[in-house]
């Protein structure tokens, strides 16, 4: 139904309203990175800094440890969203696609899992990594951040999965497809959505984590860049200019990586594929 102009001005309205409401903290925080320390701990708050200085930037980037700390971050998120993508598909395909005994009570299990705090399994993680003799090393967290976005994943794929229509693969299997090929060919380039929304999701998770990065990670050279950013905290005083400027500098990775997969972002790709 269309909406009339009032209506229209309304939403208008609320839509810049809340755009200045949540975009706000992210202009204060690019702002504030580019202050002075007098400028920062001063009462009075400018929206447009009368000066502005990458003094704090160059400290945070040669803060000692800073790429080692990256390099970390990069190894355990990305290689917990690949393990995380392969394991989903394989098993969002077969819950979407086949009929088997036990498949209602996996996808129960799979929703039960996902509302699963994680602080819950914080210590049985931790015993299981003690035991495993894994503690203090890269391939804990990348298993835990694996195992904590997994749920998520494989749920949101079977919906992508259920989403696209099953005809698409009967007729590549009959123009002699395979049913792997059929899935390669025709079902997989499909998916590239829900690929993408799942990864994005995956990939903030791992990237924002802190606490089993603190506690997992005890050798300085293994932690990560949530890790790091606590360092501007000391038992005196905190360094507001740098965190602002680190907080910077750590979202640039997660925004890269959006806009590398953004394009992706598509719905409805299969809109009109199949008639009737």
């Amino acid at each position: 139904m269309k909406k009339s102009m009032p209506q229209r001005i309304g939403l208008g309205v609320i839509g810049v309203f809340a755009a200045l409401l949540f975009g706000f903290p992210t202009y204060w925080l690019f702002t504030t990175s580019l202050k002075t320390p007098g400028q920062v701990l001063s009462p009075e708050y400018d929206l447009l800094p009368s000066s502005a200085t990458f003094a704090n930037f160059t400290s945070a980037l040669t803060k000692p440890g800073f790429f080692t700390f990256l390099s970390n971050s990069l190894i355990v998120t990305l290689g917990a969203v690949l393990c995380a993508l392969v394991a989903g598909v394989l098993a969002a395909v077969p819950l979407a696609r086949m009929r088997f005994r036990g498949r209602k009570g996996f996808l129960l299990l799979v929703l039960v899992a996902q509302l699963a705090p994680v602080e819950a399994l914080f210590i049985p993680m931790y015993l299981l990594m003690r035991d495993a003799g894994l503690l203090n090393t890269l391939p804990s967290l990348l298993l835990v951040y694996f195992a904590t976005t997994l749920p998520f994943t494989v749920w949101m794929l079977y919906g992508f999965v259920n989403g696209i229509p099953y005809d698409l693969e009967e007729a590549a299997m009959i123009d002699g497809c395979s049913r792997a090929g059929a899935f390669r060919r025709v079902t997989l380039p499909l998916l590239g959505p829900g690929l993408v929304t799942t990864s994005v999701f995956s990939f903030i998770t791992a990237w924002n984590e802190f606490l089993f990065a603190l506690v997992f990670m005890r050798d300085q050279s293994k932690q990560t860049l949530p890790v790091w950013l606590s360092s501007f905290r000391t038992a005196f005083s905190v360094d507001w200019g740098g965190v602002m400027a680190a907080s910077v500098v750590y979202a640039i990775p997660a925004l890269v990586f959006f806009l590398i997969v953004q394009r992706k972002l598509v719905s409805g790709m299969t809109a009109g594929a199949v008639k009737g």
